[in-house]
């Protein structure tokens, strides 16, 4: 939202008062979408009211509903959990409850609630709204409340954020808690897999998903799994010979673990319970293999957020107030969601409705149906799953030949992405061959062909396996030419940022003097900067932005220990703001600098300002990001002397730059890797025969999305 319309909307809120509260099962995230709700309704110049307990704390009232301030919600972005409590309300089901309730609100003249948590409080918001007219014509006939509070109260808006790890609900991408919930799986699914490989182990992992198998998809895509059990795709009968066949060829092949993720709600085609012990069983008795079951339980609504979530709930929470301060008498209750990598809303009941069709169609063995009823998210996440769990080498082979390379600097989620493409490739029959050291790899003939085992083990790993330099193609066009035509190439996948782009573009201007570079070009952005057109997520951005909040994370909590301190980060971007705006947005910074918003040394005195008026108050502890390239002379040290120069005596100051701990992260996220996975799902083009290879394609490269 640009600065202007940031300035209309303030103080448009006057006079209204909102109550916010979570329900139902805690979710990372929460907090941060409790700050948002609070300060967005505190900038539009709402009265802000948090309600404590959940519905528990909104039919008691008293100090349960208590006004909120600006620093009432500092420091709690990072925060797992709610702060502000959540609880199961059999009262609140009854009338008397509700009747308590309202009467409560309008003690407060609170006619706008914001409810954060799972269907079924969503849907009890959307009961009360509805109830709302009746419920204070009793209290006024009861002598409770006046007929004159009860017209200023006349109607109740409610809008909703979906607080859920299990991502259950329709009408959203992802619900808050979900991404922080798979962070907690993939740390156990990487420390596992060291053990599993040194004592050749099968683990099966059981997963929170009682009717929702997101969790354990998603965790399976991202961890390469052997075998999947989710509620919405029940095995086909006789599924135990066909997961013991496939568990038989993988170490066949010379791997030394498997892994299988069951949902805890996994059943079979007749509706019967899988629990993981009967898989573990079945594993010892039919393959003789060292097995063992780890149930992760609770740990996985446990720790802090991710950097996705605190965003998302950020972004729901601003957009939830907004959606508030438009409400009219008449408009119906509405869920806030991600559609995209944008905040929509829909109406509340719909999404609900649509949610228990889920259900309805798994009850009734409508497996198919309740997939994409889930969503194109998980839809498409079922098939890439499917595809890179379950295809094999195939027998046919054809001369199609494909070459893979790294250009430009190293990515997380890059090692993912190759090895989905060798084995989507290899699937299909064709050969491939990966590239050392980019272009100029490919220039010096370091090309090899690999096979199917050759990936295995690169989904979890960071970096760039292949090895990566920025090197372009121009200057060594002659043996790039001479390379693809000794190793017979018919298609390069180029896997890098912005120098893979402008790499592959060097070689489609170069195809009028050379007949080989008319193949098909491919490009998956790869980047931790994100300053690639085609995407809104580049492989590695988010593995990035994870690793830079954690570091300012810890930089917070020093700073808080100390009090009255300053730390000025820099953060990697080049002349991209991407990485420090996310993370100042994740950390809650008190500012960041950028390249795409300029700044003058009135902006920066102006920001000083408010440091050290902030240091008058309970927040002792400052946190300013600086994108390294967002202006020629306000450089990190001279962020340092002035912050330092104008807090003397008020606060002292430290820097801290991040620098390649934000490329170096040791595994990617979540997040980073089923990206990468999904970039290779297409099939080939077949290959052209000689006659028609520059008519085909010699019209331009083909920049592919990076499908995060």
């Amino acid at each position: 939202m640009a600065t202007a319309e940031l300035e209309k909307l303030r103080m448009s809120g006057a006079g209204k008062a909102i109550g916010v509260l979570t329900s139902g099962g805690d979710a990372q995230g929460m907090n941060a979408a409790v700050r948002a709700v609070t300060r967005m309704g505190i900038y539009v110049g709402a009265k802000v009211f948090l309600i404590y307990e959940g519905y528990e704390g909104l039919v008691e009232g008293g100090d349960n509903i208590k006004p909120a301030t600006w620093l009432s919600v500092s420091n709690i972005i990072q925060l797992g959990g709610t702060v502000i409590g959540s609880a199961r309300c059999r009262a609140f089901t009854t009338r008397e409850g509700r009747l308590a309730a309202a009467l409560n609100l309008i003690q407060r003249g609170i006619t706008n609630l914001c409810v954060i948590g799972g269907d079924g409080s969503l849907t009890g918001a959307n009961i009360f709204r509805c109830e709302w007219a009746g419920l204070l014509d009793e209290l006024v006939a009861a002598g409770r409340l006046s007929e004159e509070q009860a017209q200023r109260h006349a109607a109740l808006s409610v809008v909703g954020m979906v607080g859920s790890i299990d991502n259950d609900f329709c009408g959203t991408d992802m619900t808050i808690g979900t991404d922080s919930a798979l962070h907690r799986i993939m740390e156990v699914i990487d420390a596992i897999t060291t053990t599993a490989q040194s004592h050749q182990r099968t683990f099966v992992l059981e997963v929170m998903g009682r009717h929702c198998g997101y969790l354990a998809l998603v965790s399976a895509l991202a961890s390469g799994a052997d075998w999947l059990f989710i509620p919405e795709a029940p095995p086909e009968d006789g599924w135990e010979d066909f997961m013991c066949e496939r568990l038989g060829e993988t170490r066949s092949r010379g791997s030394r673990l498997n892994i299988i993720i069951i949902a805890e709600g996994a059943v079979d085609r007749h509706g019967k319970p899988i629990s993981s012990r009967y898989v573990k069983d079945l594993v010892v008795q039919r393959l003789g293999f060292d097995t063992r079951v780890t149930v992760l339980g609770h740990v996985q609504r446990g720790g802090t957020p991710s950097a996705f979530d605190r965003i998302l709930s950020s972004k729901l929470g601003m957009e939830a107030v907004m959606a508030l301060l438009e409400a009219t008498p008449d408009t119906p209750a509405c869920v806030v969601s991600l559609s995209g990598n944008q905040s929509v809303r829909l109406p509340l009941m719909e999404c609900v409705q649509v949610t228990k069709e889920v259900q309805k169609a798994m009850d009734e063995k409508r497996f198919q149906e309740a997939i994409q009823l889930r969503g194109r998210s998980f839809e498409n996440n079922w098939n890439i799953y499917k595809m890179l769990a379950h295809q094999k080498e195939s027998r046919e082979k054809t001369n199609f030949r494909l070459a893979i390379l790294n250009v430009g600097a190293p990515a997380a989620g890059m090692n993912a992405a190759v090895r989905s493409a060798v084995r989507t490739a290899i699937s299909q029959g064709h050969s491939v061959c990966v590239v050392q050291d980019g272009f100029e790899g490919l220039a010096r003939g370091q090309v090899q062909e690999v096979g199917w085992p050759d990936v295995a083990g690169w989904l979890g790993r960071g970096g760039s396996i292949l090895g990566t330099k920025r090197t372009l193609p121009k200057g060594h066009l002659e043996p790039i030419v001479d390379q693809l035509r000794a190793h017979s190439i018919q298609a390069l996948l180029v896997i890098g940022g912005f120098e893979a782009y402008e790499g592959v573009l060097q070689l489609v201007e170069a195809r009028g003097r050379y007949e080989e570079l008319c193949i098909v070009m491919c490009v998956i952005p790869a980047t931790i900067s994100n300053n690639v057109p085609g995407t809104d997520f580049s492989l590695g951005c988010d593995t990035a932005v994870n690793a830079a909040m954690e570091s300012c994370d810890r930089i917070k909590q020093s700073a808080s220990g100390t009090k009255r301190r300053v730390f000025i980060v820099e953060t990697m971007g080049g002349y991209c703001g991407y990485l420090a705006t996310v993370t100042g947005l994740a950390v809650g910074a008190d500012a960041a600098y950028v390249y795409e918003d300029p700044f003058t040394i009135h902006d920066l005195e102006a920001n000083v300002e408010h440091m050290t008026e902030k240091m008058k108050t309970e927040i002792q502890r400052g946190l300013v990001l600086r994108n390294e390239k967002c202006h020629e002379h306000y450089t990190t040290d001279f962020l340092y002397h002035l912050y330092s120069s104008e807090g003397r005596g008020v606060f002292d100051c430290r820097t801290n730059v991040l620098g390649h701990l934000q490329q170096g992260a040791c595994l990617p996220t979540p997040l980073s890797r089923p990206a990468s996975s999904g970039c290779a799902r297409k099939p080939w083009p077949a290959a052209p025969s000689p006659s028609s290879r520059r008519t085909r394609t010699s019209s331009t490269a083909c920049h592919g999305s990076s499908g995060g």
